[in-house]
């Protein structure tokens, strides 16, 4: 019992004359050792390098996860140690939420099949997007919170610790300079030999984990490079997707788009159906052999029909493969149109679905 009182005593002892030291130099009557110049620097530049860390690190997570409240719910999971629960992303989203109306609407139709692939690529940006995120999390974003986690947690542990014997060798120094009795004066000097042993050891501690620093800036170089490479990737992955899907789509004919236009949103659509023994890229390329001349100088003209289409509306004609209309333009009707005839019956026609004879 008397042993754990003195040493709380002794404990008591050195918390005041650290605190008095404390106060005093902040009052400017007291003595401070500085530390050197190159322990300063690197102490800096540490400072430097967890300030970026966290803010780069703060903006990734942002730019792979845009929602806060998820990202909440995602450390929340990570700090229970909990997986958290698998969900959609915004891509794979669109991606279903296309094919189901492109299901509904008729996968044999243009718009519908349009939708269809159209899902299904967004569904394939999810699925890269996903991986993405996943690389960008293990390969970049793990050994960022590791450094401020772990090594610069232990650089602040022994800084403290060095602010701490800087302050008992000041206490013993300003005890030293007060002392006037010989043997208070040898305990003092004691004391300072002590306490400026301990000084310099953590010094070296502090000194040493600093410059630790630059095998941690080494290592997030190869970080970023993975981080870039997964980028790049990514975006790849996504540039060719699109390219495919727009080879797909540029060999649908274009009449949904051109009606929709004319139409107006609220408007009645018409939608070309394509017949499964047919390919529709092959209208492109008919459609355009002599329509220029007949949409600028006007008059009539006989065409095949190509393909079946329905009317949309009681401004269109229905069409059947392979029989013949008269066709003609007519001022201020959209270029990809022309009027049929068809006995006492007439309508707007699209070009893409006629062939012009002779």
């Amino acid at each position: 019992m008397d042993f754990n009182v003195k040493r709380f005593a002794a404990d008591a002892g050195t918390f005041l004359s650290r605190a008095v030291q404390f106060t005093e130099e902040k009052l400017g009557q007291a003595e401070k050792t500085e530390l050197d110049a190159h322990l300063e620097k690197l102490l800096t530049r540490a400072e430097c390098t967890k300030h970026w860390t966290e803010k780069i690190l703060k903006q990734t997570e942002a730019l792979l996860q845009p929602n806060p409240n998820v990202r909440i719910e995602e450390f929340l999971y990570e700090k229970l140690d909990k997986k958290a629960p698998t969900r959609m992303n915004n891509h794979e989203l669109l991606g279903e939420a296309m094919i189901d109306f492109g299901n509904e609407f008729g996968p044999g139709t243009a718009y519908g099949n349009a939708l269809v692939k159209c899902g299904e690529t967004e569904k394939q940006i999810g699925g890269a997007e996903r991986e993405f995120i996943q690389s960008s999390a293990i390969n970049f974003l793990t050994p960022f919170r590791n450094f401020l986690e772990g090594d610069f947690k232990t650089i602040l542990k022994e800084r403290k610790l060095l602010q701490v014997k800087r302050l008992d060798l000041d206490a013993a120094k300003t005890k030293l300079k007060k002392a006037r009795v010989m043997e208070a004066r040898a305990a003092a000097e004691q004391d300072v030999k002590m306490t400026q042993s301990e000084f310099d050891r953590q010094a070296e501690i502090t000194r040493l984990l600093l410059e630790g620093v630059s095998s941690t800036h080494a290592h997030h170089l190869r970080c970023l490079n993975d981080f870039v490479e997964a980028q790049t990737t990514y975006y790849a992955q996504c540039y060719q997707y699109m390219v495919d899907l727009q080879k797909q789509l540029g060999s649908f004919p274009s009449t949904f788009s051109s009606s929709s236009n004319q139409t107006g949103g609220g408007a009645n659509v018409s939608v070309p159906t394509l017949p499964v023994s047919t390919s529709p890229a092959a209208a492109p390329r008919k459609c355009s052999l002599g329509f220029g001349e007949l949409l600028t100088a006007g008059g009539s003209r006989r065409a095949r029909v190509l393909y079946d289409y329905d009317a949309a509306g009681s401004s269109e004609l229905s069409l059947l493969a392979d029989e013949v209309i008269m066709v003609s333009s007519v001022p201020g009707m959209d270029s990809d149109w022309l009027m049929g005839e068809r006995g006492n019956q007439r309508g707007k026609v699209p070009i893409t679905y006629l062939e012009l004879l002779n």
